[in-house]
């Protein structure tokens, strides 16, 4: 189990690479599809699996080539670093096709049909629960067929993609909102400039917290390890409670993209008020839920209602509960956002909030009387900036102006 873990975050770029790329897919796809500009659809969706594989293919390379030098920087145990080394060598092969896999669920939920990409993604997570527990139970593979079960399954939900989208319907799943000729052009190089400008700062946006990971974990262990552990408590507790943002931005990159396709700019930015507002108060509800439960919910991470995190953890976890109320006005707000293709400022606010005020407040808690409750404020500055920056930036209209760059041929209403 240590070596697939330790071999996690290179398997999750994987979904960094492949979730820029699906960023503008999802933004291009919503607009043509609203405008029923059928052509350039396809031209987008081509176009973003050309990029996809050319971004994803030197990956599978560095890791095949070189995978215990890779899992060696973060660990030193050499039976970690070998069973690693072998879970990356093969699942590296997967990595085109689970990029392929969210250019596909992406062009879906951009032409208002987010249920089928569930189906097809729930089934593969299935699918590969089922061949893990042959090939590592059953056959002995171990590690090895973890791997095997990981990209079988990648490459089965990314086959049922690919012919869904060009047959336009797909057996025991029904018809496709869309249809997309394989045999047309995929180089094209206005669409992939807009779909590098517009994916590039989603793929950086995701990979923010895994770079902060690094410093925030140094600074933290001059507090001690039950400070640590309280930390990553409160999380994943955090994490669990930002689940709905992803069905937020989602929904929101949809029915905004459709709208601005067409031109109605006033109905999208309807759209998006709305959607910030629903999902500011489903955040307020659940948040709200898990501050009153916070003792409870912390021992079921620990075991151990006596154990000495606890204390730390469970403040730790209230504030987290108000950060993610914030996370819930940054999330809504960046959806209209990705549909315009205003990508650069939820990143540029991500990264600001993260680097720019969450880890220098943590590191002043170690030096000056501020203590743990930098570590508090560390969570509200992580959300508070970029739900503050993500919503100016919504109610200025900016991103209208910037939509007319990335749509076919609609003309605004306002």
């Amino acid at each position: 189990m240590a070596g697939v873990g330790i071999a996690g975050p290179f398997w999750g770029l994987a979904f960094s690479v492949g979730g820029g790329v699906a960023g503008g897919t999802i933004a291009l796809v919503s607009q043509r599809y609203g405008a029923g500009a059928d052509k350039e659809l396809g031209l987008a969706v081509r176009s973003s699996v050309l990029l996809v594989v050319v971004a994803t293919l030197p990956v599978v390379a560095v890791f095949r080539a070189v995978p215990a030098a890779l899992i060696g920087l973060l660990s030193s145990d050499p039976e970690t670093v070998r069973l690693g080394a072998a879970y990356l060598r093969v699942v590296a092969l997967g990595m085109p096709f689970a990029g392929l896999n969210l250019i596909g669920s992406r062009v879906l939920v951009g032409a208002d049909d987010a249920y089928t990409a569930m189906v097809l993604r729930a089934g593969g997570a299935v699918a590969n629960v089922g061949i893990n527990a042959v090939l590592i139970f059953g056959a002995g593979m171990g590690v090895e067929g973890a791997a095997v079960g990981t990209v079988v399954s990648n490459v089965v939900v990314a086959a049922a993609f690919a012919t869904g989208l060009a047959a336009g319907r797909l057996p025991g799943i029904g018809d496709f909102p869309v249809t997309v000729d394989p045999r047309g052009r995929y180089a094209d190089r206005s669409t992939l400039a807009d779909l590098v400008a517009i994916g590039l700062p989603v793929m950086g946006r995701s990979l923010v917290w895994t770079v902060a990971e690094f410093p925030m974990f140094a600074i933290l262990d001059v507090f001690g390890r039950d400070v640590v552990s309280a930390f990553v408590i409160a999380r994943r507790v955090f994490g669990l409670l930002n689940t709905p943002g992803w069905g937020f931005g989602l929904a929101s990159s949809s029915l905004v993209g459709q709208e601005l396709g067409t031109g109605q700019e006033g109905a999208a930015a309807a759209y998006g008020r709305e959607i910030i507002r629903f999902s500011t108060a489903v955040y307020a509800v659940l948040a709200a839920a898990v501050f009153v439960l916070a003792t409870p919910a912390v021992a079921l991470f620990v075991g151990d209602p006596t154990a000495p995190e606890v204390p730390v953890a469970v403040p730790l976890v209230r504030m987290a509960c108000v950060a993610v109320v914030l996370q819930g006005v940054s999330s809504g707000a960046a959806g209209p956002l990705d549909a315009a293709g205003d990508t650069r400022w939820p990143f540029a606010s991500q990264a600001l909030g993260m680097f720019g005020i969450s880890i220098p407040l943590v590191y002043l808690g170690t030096v000056t009387p501020l203590g743990i409750y930098g570590l508090y404020l560390a969570f509200l500055a992580e959300t508070s900036v970029p739900a503050a920056l993500n919503y100016y930036r919504f109610r200025s209209g900016a991103w209208k102006r910037v939509s007319r760059e990335y749509r076919p041929e609609a003309v605004a209403d306002d």
